[in-house]
């Protein structure tokens, strides 16, 4: 494990001073627990509650008792967080779940040394429902402690989700094309919230809001949905599985493939837009905005092309256009003598298209490495220059990770829930030592045979692995579906260890002196800030409030996604497709409580 300056401790036998508990009934240890909780929550007794929990305990909370996604470490933050909003929130009706294997209470050997046991258990707060996850852990004098817990709000009970029993009833007799015309062109009203992208994200955001009873647009600039995916480079195609990647309200058929191209996905985006019914204006752009802070609204004008201009009044916007911002596209003198092409992964198609020539892709993650095997697959001499160190797993090493919670046999809900349910402080700590493990045996062969060769490889942030690159840089990783043996063999070449100095006629020049011919010459490098395209919509005023939007807090959970931001009634969604999935539903009730007047964030101080 890399040395690093955080605190935490895994709970492991050796530190706790306890043999394996491996004889115990879990169901017997989880409702002694519970039983002891559940009565000094009646009870309001917070010294009592924080006393199940050891001293460097966490409770994870994801709007539950707090509105917001906190992490609160250790007995004392833990009380201060019951002090100030046990009462408020009522939380009442705990109930162990145990209705199924996959949910019952289960003693789970992380490590040979590490032991805890899991169990659910589900609540009530004034307001909603929700799921709790609880790791207990043994101590000597055979008692057992809660070592974090999570609490998870999973709906408002005055305002419940339009699924299942709850869908419409009424029978339609041939007005329902005419209907979705006018709830799509906001015929005879404005919605309350307007989503900017319809790509997975905007769209899981929309159908979130919709089904709770938020009206809402989706306004996207392309022509279709999903060309946010259908117009990215051919070669791209998922590098997580299908169970990893599935969408909420209407999942993939069971023929789908365990990886989906992205020409697939896009599609399938312009499907579950219309199946569901989610108010799509594309080939739309929004040129003006502003917002009175008296009214708490926006007003946004929206160029609609051929079918003209709207001015919207609206209370919420939420920008879901991506990890990143602007293409970042390295300042390198020269250009204008470059006779080749010269262009950013993301306005790259084809290698198809350059059959016979030579190209240089700048970059060494995800998309570099899809582009570099793309020029080689097609036969392009091709050149990989490697800026800096990069994270490489196999994609059956990732999925075997993921496949522990993602897999055929877990209901998707749960395991966003088992995925959501231990703090990144935890989290952490267990890939530090996974991610090593996992490079020393599986992905050996790998690692060896690309330090072989000269490219050069890392272990993550704190060698925390891709997680810890996912969320605190949202990339500098590389998931390998096979352009690391293409490397190994060298037919896709590597350059790294001098910086770019100079374009030249005919390709780059470097400050070691050497030259690297190309004809065409690709930036994988990367996206800017998140803010870059609100910044545009919003103006400077209104972003110069929003100080952070991708990466973790200090509590270690996502610093504006999701959640309030910094500013009323502007939101970030961008993720992954597990992260929006389970969490587009926690945006929706957060914007839903706003609207009923259940949630106002000024009174919620801890």
């Amino acid at each position: 494990m890399s040395t690093d300056s955080f605190p935490q401790r895994l709970p492991t036998l050796h530190r706790l001073g306890v043999p394996d508990p491996s004889n115990v009934s879990s169901s017997e240890v989880a409702t002694e627990w519970l039983n002891a909780f559940s009565v000094a929550i009646t009870q309001s007794d917070t010294a009592a509650v924080v006393d199940l929990f050891l001293e460097d305990g966490f409770w994870k909370d994801v709007i539950a008792l707090t509105w917001d996604f906190r992490t609160f470490e250790g007995r004392k933050d833990i009380k201060k967080l019951l002090d100030a909003r046990l009462v408020a929130t009522g939380l009442n009706e705990l109930r162990l779940i145990q209705s199924e294997p996959l949910n019952e209470p289960v003693l789970q050997k992380v490590y040979h040394d590490l032991v805890w046991l899991r169990f659910c258990f589900g609540f009530t707060t004034k307001h909603g429902k929700g799921t709790a996850v609880a790791y207990l852990v043994p101590l000597p004098d055979s008692k057992w402690k809660a070592y974090t817990l999570l609490t998870c709000l999973n709906s408002l009970t005055d305002f419940p989700q339009k699924l299942g029993p709850l869908r419409n009833w009424e029978t339609d007799h041939g007005s329902w094309e005419e209907k979705r015309r006018q709830e799509t062109e906001f015929s005879n009203n404005d919605p309350t919230v307007i989503v900017i992208g319809a790509g997975h994200s905007g769209l899981e955001t929309a159908a979130g809001l919709k089904y709770i009873g938020v009206p809402t647009l989706v306004i996207d600039k392309k022509p279709r949905v999903g060309d946010s995916w259908r117009d990215r480079y051919k070669a791209l195609c998922l590098h997580t599985t299908i169970w990893h990647s599935q969408t909420p309200y209407l999942n993939f058929p069971p023929t789908w493939p365990v990886y989906t191209p992205a020409a697939k996905l896009a599609d399938w985006l312009e499907a579950y837009a219309s199946f569901l019914e989610l108010d799509v204006w594309t080939a739309s752009t929004i040129t003006k905005t502003s917002w009175n802070d008296s009214t708490k609204t926006w007003s946004v004008e929206v160029d609609r092309g051929s079918k003209g201009t709207r001015i919207l009044t609206v209370k919420h916007l939420v920008f879901a256009t991506g990890f990143g911002g602007r293409p970042n596209v390295p300042d390198i003198p020269g250009k204008a003598s470059f006779k080749g092409s010269a262009v950013h992964s993301s306005e790259f198609k084809s290698a198809a298209d350059h059959i016979g020539k030579k190209a240089i892709v700048v970059g060494c993650c995800n998309s570099a490495h899809d582009i570099a095997q793309d020029f080689c697959i097609h036969g392009v001499d091709i050149t990989m220059y490697q800026r800096s160190s990069t994270f490489v797993i196999s994609q059956e090493s990732l999925a075997k990770m993921l496949g522990v919670v993602y897999n055929e046999d877990v209901p998707t809900e749960l395991a966003d829930t088992y995925q959501t349910s231990l703090p990144w402080a935890v989290v952490r700590r267990l890939h530090q030592r996974m991610v090593p493990m996992v490079a020393e045996t599986t992905d050996k062969a790998i690692l060896d045979g690309l330090a072989k060769v000269g490219f050069k490889t890392n272990l993550g942030i704190h060698g925390a692995g891709l997680m810890s690159l996912f969320l605190e840089r949202g990339g500098g990783y590389y998931v390998d579906t096979g352009a690391s043996k293409s490397i190994i063999d060298g037919n896709i070449k590597i350059k790294n260890g001098s910086a770019i100095e100079s374009f030249t006629e005919n390709g780059l020049r470097f400050a070691d002196g050497t030259e690297l011919q190309a004809d065409i010459i690709v930036f994988a490098t990367g996206y800017g800030d998140p803010r870059d395209f609100m910044r545009e919509v919003c103006g400077d005023e209104v972003a110069s409030k929003i100080t952070r939007v991708w990466g973790l807090d200090e509590e270690g959970q996502s610093a504006g996604v999701l959640k309030y931001c910094g500013h009323d009634g502007l939101w970030f969604a961008n993720g992954g497709f597990a992260l929006i999935r389970f969490h587009n539903l926690h945006l929706a009730m957060q914007i839903k409580a706003i609207e009923e007047g259940i949630l106002n964030k000024a009174d919620i101080v801890i």
